[in-house]
């Protein structure tokens, strides 16, 4: 099943999994990315007009005794609908 765009997700990868954006707080391009800057918006950081943040997750890690699991936020899949 594909996910969420936005939906966040730990992994425990030390890659980007095709489709996901490790949540460390990054500027993206809201051109490349119109699909989930539309749901965040500019809500982590960035200018609105050609750059947005995505959350910074790096230090939320519930299993404080590995650093192996990461939070990923999904930049492709489904469109969240409202009912």
């Amino acid at each position: 099943m594909d996910p969420y765009i936005g939906q966040i997700q730990l992994f425990p990868y030390n890659f980007e999994p095709r489709g996901w954006i490790l949540c460390d707080g990054r500027s993206l391009q809201v051109m490349q990315n119109q699909a989930l800057y539309s749901l965040i918006g500019t809500t982590f950081g960035g200018n609105g007009t050609t750059t947005f943040n995505i959350p910074d997750l790096r230090n939320a890690n519930p299993l404080a005794m590995t650093n192996q699991m990461k939070y990923y936020i999904a930049a492709q899949g489904l469109y969240p609908q409202r009912s």
